[in-house]
């Protein structure tokens, strides 16, 4: 699967969801939400976010956030 940038998806072998930053190679690079540090994911090990794992992500943002320990 090569998901379009900007989609949001989940990096099964992690677990983590993230925003498709681009394609570098064979891997798609990967942000989590509300930022942070990329990382590579392989495109077999990548599936779209269901809404319920997208509104997961930005609840877990915007907790951290609130505790201080995001900018």
């Amino acid at each position: 699967m090569r998901p379009p940038v900007g989609a949001y998806v989940v990096d099964t072998l992690t677990g983590r969801v993230g925003i498709v930053m681009g394609h570098e190679g064979p891997y798609v690079q990967l942000r989590p939400y509300g930022g942070g540090r990329e990382w590579d994911a392989h495109p077999r090990a990548v599936r779209h976010a269901t809404p319920a794992e997208r509104l997961r992500a930005a609840t877990a943002y915007a907790n951290a956030r609130s505790r201080g320990e995001v900018p």
